[in-house]
């Protein structure tokens, strides 16, 4: 399960997605975003289901990347259609005791599970084909108005994505860890939550005193190398938007449109 997780990740490529403006994949991002969460019924989600299926196979990234990054959480895509399923009314088709399930139910459990996997992929997505830097200079450049007030973006640029970048390095160390607890005959696997929960123990505290070196040695290698944070900082890549972002605006623009048509031309089948 460790292994599977790849949240944080770059995939270098030559895609046109992978040569778009970092600047124009973070705000297409948030539109996609929004896209989901305005959908109310069948046809405005499957319009964000079509844009992972044209953007994917363009990206170049595998369908396998897309399980990988929804395998650990499927616990909690599990739980929440366990709550829509019981918790929503409608006609009964299944019932034992107080507990019940309606044809209403089942299919907003279904739908939303579609909407949390739509979520994880397509953020995904965005650190799948950017680099760390670019990422950096994208949420620096977009968020530079705030420097007007005394905002220090270029540091929480700097912060966020050195947290993003860090995430399958802790991963990997996790792995390493566990292995060697096994290799010592640390047993994780059996036993009640309470005793599970206690064989972490040997598993945190080592993966902290990494996490907290890895930190020290970072902040050492920066000071080693007169950084100082954004003042004066040039780039070797400037960022400069083109007819492939513009293209692409259009796209993930008119996708939103058919979103908002259909929650207004189809609410027999809404989800509220």
């Amino acid at each position: 399960m460790i292994k599977d997780i790849t949240i944080g990740q770059y995939f270098p490529g030559l895609s046109p997605v992978h040569r778009m403006d970092p600047r124009m994949k973070l705000i297409l991002t948030t539109a996609y975003i929004v896209l989901l969460f305005v959908a109310n019924n069948v046809f405005s989600l499957l319009v964000g289901v079509v844009f992972l299926l044209i953007v994917y196979p363009i990206s170049g990234i595998s369908w396998k990347m897309v399980l990988k990054s929804v395998k650990p959480i499927l616990p909690i895509i599990a739980f929440t259609a366990i709550l829509n399923m019981f918790f929503i009314g409608g006609n009964v088709i299944w019932q034992w005791w107080v507990f019940k399930i309606t044809d209403r139910g089942v299919l907003t459990a279904v739908l939303m599970c579609i909407r949390i996997v739509c979520l994880i992929a397509g953020t995904s997505l965005m650190t799948y084909t950017t680099s760390p830097i670019a990422l950096t200079d994208a949420i620096e450049r977009l968020f530079s108005p705030l420097k007007k007030i005394r905002m220090p973006v270029h540091e929480v640029a700097m912060m966020m994505t050195i947290a993003l970048r860090f995430i399958p390095t802790l991963i990997e160390e996790t792995d390493k860890i566990m292995s060697a607890q096994k290799a010592r005959g640390a047993d994780m696997e059996s036993g009640n939550i309470i005793q599970r929960v206690k064989a972490l123990v040997p598993i945190l505290i080592p993966l902290f005193v990494s996490a907290f070196r890895r930190a020290d040695e970072l902040a050492l290698a920066m000071e080693c190398r007169c950084y100082h944070g954004g003042e004066g900082r040039t780039r070797m890549r400037q960022l400069h938007m083109g007819r492939l972002d513009i293209y692409s605006a259009l796209f993930v623009g008119a996708c939103l449109t058919l979103t908002i048509l259909a929650n207004i031309y189809a609410p027999g089948l809404s989800l509220r």
